[in-house]
């Protein structure tokens, strides 16, 4: 029989469990995208007896690919040699590979080297690293793990499918960044998932092409990192097929860093060719930026012209804003008329410096707030949790390349341009719900319903019953649609930049959103965005200006 256990940590082999439910959600899904060692390890992994399954995972979730028995000692396993063997014969591992002397180091501590190579004290005290820069000359040939310390009573094995497996991973999360761990996290109950539907036509990878791109895109910007010349990586980077917005997503993302990188190194030439070929949102703006920096006045004024008559987000306009007079000056026009920004309300604070550890918006919210007045610190958790609840179907549609896995805290799309046009009829209907006002129940469902689950809007700690109820009852409709439809209209940029207080009066069903400015402090670019926003579509915000009294 198998054993039941109330907490999945408690069976010792949970990770080769969770490793069994990938490679079963991969062969269910995507079997037609496999190559055939891939789908052959698929095949034979499952045949193989547990304690040598157990020891692979073990070295695949352990950083590296060459290890010694004695450091993979796990008592669910038992005898790790006798573990290995049939991974050998089958060719996943080997045992007793060859061996440079920089990899020998790696598997070895300094009195084992000092033993091994009997060094004399000159050497025996010297770090790890002048040791092995003293040895090399000498010892330049690789030889089998066996020969360099024959008598060391321990084996090495060299994990031969840890790309392989790599892949798997890849293809189980979307991405490199998650691991193993999620799983723990999910059986720990630390973090909760949507479940979400995951219909054939929705997969992220449709072809073995996507996945092949998404390996070439990730070595491109592993050598980046590792600092090769950029020229060559942007010859290498894989054109991505057009239908897959989430992957060429990545890749204008990528190409876009490349550009900024270009730009910090001052080839100006360079980097705009990047920033001209690349869509990612700012790189129209770095374009202009770089233009003028190479003293061409000229052409980067006309670009910006054309970025004018369609700025792409907020940001980029109030990027081009700030350009325009210098450039205009440079090219002796005529100044451009200033754009007034809406004025928010304005309130002026001198209080007592506080004796303790403070913050001022902690400050300002415990003088402002009253009893028939409370005051909440919220800052960007409120209208994005709001938004998140409301629109909760529209966030986990599965749209195709938003879910790979049912670890997901947001689509995989969530940062593209088209993240709304993907889902328009699904946000049709959520922000219906602001007109019939059928919104305030759906809200109130999904927050008791999904409390807790992951979410790219929610700050669950932050949005108490109190403050949800007071929310719904005196922020307006026409003002939770004004919100919400600026988040979708960047959301990367979009999610920040709120005021950090609210205040709200209950009897009269009204509100006020404060941003707190310290002594020193200045208002930051997205949240002049967001208060000129409220401002003009007469969203009730005012600026604190706090001072200490002397």
């Amino acid at each position: 029989m198998t054993p039941v256990f109330s907490n999945p940590l408690d069976n010792p082999f949970y990770y080769l469990e969770n490793f069994h439910r990938v490679l079963t959600w991969i062969a269910d899904r995507y079997d037609d995208l496999l190559t055939a060692d891939e789908r052959d390890f698929l095949h034979h992994f499952p045949t193989l007896p547990q304690p040598s399954r157990a020891l692979l995972v073990r070295m695949v979730m352990r950083k590296g690919t060459i290890f010694r028995a004695s450091k993979l000692s796990y008592a669910e396993i038992g005898d790790t040699h006798a573990a290995a063997q049939p991974l050998a014969a089958l060719g996943l591992i080997e045992h007793d590979p060859h061996l440079d002397l920089d990899q020998l180091f790696e598997l070895l501590q300094k009195p084992e080297i000092s033993k091994i190579f009997q060094l004399g004290a000159n050497v025996r005290h010297l770090r790890k690293a002048d040791q092995l820069a003293a040895l090399r000359e000498q010892f330049c040939t690789p030889q089998p793990y066996s020969q360099w310390w024959s008598d060391s009573g321990d084996h090495a094995y060299r994990n031969l499918v840890q790309d392989l497996c790599d892949r798997l991973r890849l293809i189980f999360f979307g991405n490199f960044h998650q691991d193993w761990t999620e799983f723990v996290l999910s059986d720990l109950g630390i973090f909760q998932y949507e479940k979400v539907e995951f219909p054939a036509a929705a997969r992220g990878f449709r072809t073995r092409r996507d996945i092949d791109d998404f390996l070439a895109l990730h070595r491109c910007r592993e050598r980046f990192e590792l600092g090769e010349d950029p020229a060559a990586i942007m010859a290498d980077l894989p054109a991505c097929a057009e239908d897959n917005e989430w992957l060429l997503s990545r890749r204008h993302k990528f190409t876009f860093a490349i550009g900024q990188h270009l730009e910090k190194l001052r080839d100006w030439p360079a980097a705009h060719a990047v920033y001209v070929a690349c869509p990612y949102p700012g790189a129209r703006a770095r374009a202009i930026r770089v233009l003028e920096k190479d003293e061409q006045p000229r052409a980067a004024f006309d670009l910006l012209q054309q970025a004018m008559a369609a700025p792409e987000t907020e940001a980029e306009r109030q990027q081009l804003l700030r350009m325009a007079p210098r450039l205009a000056r440079k090219l002796g026009h005529a100044k451009p008329p200033p754009v007034p920004p809406a004025k928010p309300l304005r309130i002026d604070l001198s209080l007592p410096l506080p004796t303790e550890h403070h913050y001022v918006e902690f400050v300002v919210r415990d003088h402002l707030a009253r009893d028939d007045a409370p005051v909440y610190y919220v800052e960007n958790s409120l209208i994005n949790s709001l938004f998140g609840l409301l629109c909760w179907e529209a966030v986990f549609c599965p749209v195709p390349g938003a879910f790979f896995h049912p670890y997901h805290r947001a689509p995989a799309d969530l940062h593209s341009a088209d993240f709304q046009r993907r889902r328009a009829a699904q946000f049709a209907a959520c922000f219906a719900q602001l007109d019939s006002g059928d919104y305030r129940a759906t809200i109130r469902a999904n927050h008791g319903a999904k409390r807790g689950i992951q979410s790219p809007f929610l700050h669950w700690q932050a949005l108490s019953d109190d403050l949800l109820d007071l929310a719904l009852e005196c922020i307006p409709p026409v003002h939770l649609r004004r919100a919400f439809e600026r988040i979708l209209q960047d959301i990367k940029a979009n999610r920040t930049g709120f005021p950090d207080l609210i205040q709200f009066w209950p009897a009269e069903r009204r509100y006020t959103m404060i941003e707190v400015k310290g002594p020193g402090d200045r208002l930051q670019d997205n949240q002049l965005r967001w208060i000129d926003y409220c401002a003009t579509h007469e969203m009730p915000v005012a600026v604190c200006y706090l001072q200490w009294a002397a």
